[in-house]
């Protein structure tokens, strides 16, 4: 495939893409807002349902594919490349991407009026706040250092980019595996594309809500809109197109609709 038909078609595909993304990063905001109290395990919960779930269909969209248009293709080949395309890009869309737009917004980090909300009803953290108080005193501290090494010390002012097939490798990994097994011998296998982008959405906006500690607010949740949006639009032509076209030595496009494109060829 010439390099300018491989530009023509992924600019194309992008194009096709963004309604069904915006609609996935529309309820991607309200899953946050549904989700938003739940507290950071609970969240933990939902990242290792829908990020292993978002691998298995990347991992057999990019297995499948291949399989397809490389048909003397070795398993190893196709688990290879499989594996990497799926892990690569469900990671820079489900982590990376959302751990951005967290640096950017600093949801780590609490407002002023939510540390004070909290606070007073909490006989132990003013207990620990009075201990620290009094030390600071001893060894010459400004008073309000205690308090403020109290606030870290209890919101854990921290952002982590939780990586899945590090962190849950026991789980991410192989729903890889099994998403290049159903490509290689069941590459035909018909998936509607809204429910890869839907369950990316939600792995991305679970990711986020691992790490937010302060109030959701509107504007936060319009920057959000536009991080959802990019973390599937982006990575999901990368993982469709882009990366298995990158081995396929014959002149045969890749489409990402690719149950659309097989229907075509029956």
């Amino acid at each position: 495939m010439a390099t300018l038909e491989k530009l023509r078609l992924t600019l194309r595909e992008l194009k096709e893409h963004a309604p069904f993304t915006l609609f996935g990063a529309m309820l991607g905001v309200a899953f946050m807002l549904l989700f938003r109290n739940i507290g950071k395990e609970k969240s933990h919960i939902l990242f290792l349902i829908f990020h292993p779930g978002h691998v298995v269909m990347s991992a057999m969209v990019t297995a499948a594919l291949f399989r397809l248009h490389e048909k003397k293709a070795s398993f190893i080949k196709v688990l290879i490349i499989g594996y990497i395309g799926s892990i690569g890009v469900a990671t820079l869309s489900d982590c990376i991407i959302p751990f951005l737009g967290e640096s950017i917004f600093q949801v780590h980090i609490p407002k002023h009026q939510d540390v004070h909300h909290e606070e007073p009803d909490n006989e132990a953290a003013a207990k620990l706040e009075e201990a620290g108080k009094h030390e600071g005193e001893q060894e010459g501290a400004p008073e309000h250092e205690g308090e403020e090494e109290h606030a870290e010390h209890v919101h854990g002012e921290q952002l982590d980019i939780h990586l899945g097939f590090i962190k849950d490798w026991y789980i991410v990994n192989p729903a890889a595996l099994l998403g290049v097994l159903i490509g290689y011998f069941l590459p035909r296998t018909k998936l509607p594309h809204v429910f890869h982008v839907l369950i990316s959405t939600w792995a991305s906006s679970a990711h986020i809500l691992m790490n937010t500690e302060s109030e959701i607010g509107f504007f936060m949740l319009l920057g959000f809109l536009v991080v959802l949006f990019l973390a599937v639009w982006l990575p999901c032509c990368v993982s469709d197109i882009i990366f298995p076209s990158l081995f396929i030595k014959s002149g045969t496009a890749c489409h990402c609709h690719y149950h659309e494109s097989r229907e075509e060829q029956e």
